[in-house]
């Protein structure tokens, strides 16, 4: 008689166990001793002794911390934000045309207190079609034959803030001795009007000619043609400003109401240069220009700009594509010249005219701008040094 416990047992092949049997045997395994401690992480490999490990055996991975994911993230945006940062400046830098070289200029002045840009907004067609300068009413030359400038300022930075000083482009002033680049003639120095030095000798001549005249020795030039400006005010979306009539140019052609405006590229444009329309001629229109400058300064630096990828590289590149500046100016001194555009546009800065004695001198060349030798001799002295500005334009 057959018992229970004398019974044989059927041996179940393996890979046929019951799973819901808690009795059925379990597959034979060899026994590997292991020399690490179950309840901590699995060794990176097997045993030096030849023995194994299963996978069963690892303490189970714990869920990595949310503080950790956010951490790691952060750490990704940085670096992708460094990398970013770094090919959109490498972008920029190589687009800047920085032929002119202030370094080469004979009889210049001694450097003085402070930074010094001189800022110019030339009427050059580079990048406008036939069509375009039509439409813009800038003339029919195209290029640089019609390169002749239509504002002019003096941006100081130092010690006692920032002033914005505007050169009237009708000034009468001394032009230096030079020699014209076009035909190798030379040409003494002469009286003329600031904006004739541009026309004459290019950027390298109407810096010669400022410095000679103000004593003021300029550190950067960064110029802007029509297709630059009218480009970075379309790229911000048009800047708000308030006018108190309303003015109609035919030769700008402007025509705005009363009242306030956003004004886009075109108006814009017409907007900062007409000026006979204007009761002191070019004064009010070198007014204009900085009340503008000071309002897009104010558009550049808004958060629907600054957050905005599209807005942001649209300004730069078309600011870009016809900015030109001098060999030491690069992307740091432009950063430099944009903030503290954006300190006078908020109030922590000077703006005027230089000071001027008659706007109604009558000349070989047409009516000038003379200037009033006392106030701006102290004007200029004032930002040579470096110390505050005391003279009213």
């Amino acid at each position: 008689m057959t018992t229970l416990n004398s019974s044989p047992l059927t041996p179940i092949p393996l890979g046929h166990e019951d799973p819901y049997d808690a009795y059925a045997p379990t597959p034979y395994e060899p026994y590997a001793p292991t020399s690490y401690d179950p309840y901590e992480p699995a060794p990176a490999g097997p045993p030096a002794d030849g023995g194994g490990y299963k996978r069963s055996d690892r303490r189970p991975r714990q869920p990595r911390s949310r503080f950790r994911r956010v951490l790691r993230a952060l750490c990704l945006l940085v670096v992708l934000g460094v990398l970013g940062g770094a090919s959109t400046y490498v972008w920029a830098d190589s687009r800047l045309d920085s032929d002119v070289d202030l370094s080469a200029l004979p009889d210049r002045p001694a450097p003085g207190k402070g930074t010094n840009y001189l800022i110019v907004g030339s009427d050059s067609r580079e990048g406008l079609s036939e069509q375009q300068a039509k439409d813009l009413h800038t003339g029919s030359s195209i290029g640089s034959e019609g390169r002749r400038t239509d504002s002019m300022m003096v941006l100081h930075t130092g010690a006692h803030g920032t002033t914005l000083t505007s050169l009237p482009r009708d000034s009468w002033v001394t032009i230096p001795a030079y020699v014209d680049p076009k035909t190798g003639v030379h040409h003494k120095r002469e009286k003329n009007k600031l904006n004739a030095a541009f026309s004459l000798g290019g950027p390298e001549l109407l810096v010669r000619t400022v410095e000679s005249n103000t004593g003021l020795r300029i550190d950067h030039y960064t110029e802007i043609g029509f297709a630059g400006f009218v480009g970075i005010v379309d790229a911000v979306g048009g800047v708000r400003m308030c006018v108190d009539r309303h003015i109609v140019d035919e030769k700008s052609g402007l025509d705005l109401t009363k009242g306030c405006h956003t004004l886009d590229g075109r108006d814009a444009l017409a907007f900062v240069r007409q000026r006979h329309q204007e009761k002191e001629g070019d004064l009010g229109r070198s007014r204009n220009q900085q009340k503008f400058l000071a309002a897009l300064a104010v558009k550049a630096a808004s958060r629907d700009v600054l957050f905005s990828p599209s807005a942001m590289f649209g300004t730069a590149g078309a600011g870009l594509d016809t900015l030109i500046v001098d060999k030491s100016t690069g992307l740091p001194q432009l950063t430099h010249l944009f903030k503290a555009m954006r300190t006078v546009s908020a109030g922590n800065g000077k703006q005027l005219n230089v000071p001027v004695a008659t706007t109604r001198l009558a000349t070989s060349k047409g009516s000038a701008v003379v200037w009033d030798k006392e106030k701006s001799a102290r004007l200029f002295a004032e930002l040579r040094a470096d110390r505050p500005v005391t003279v009213h334009g």
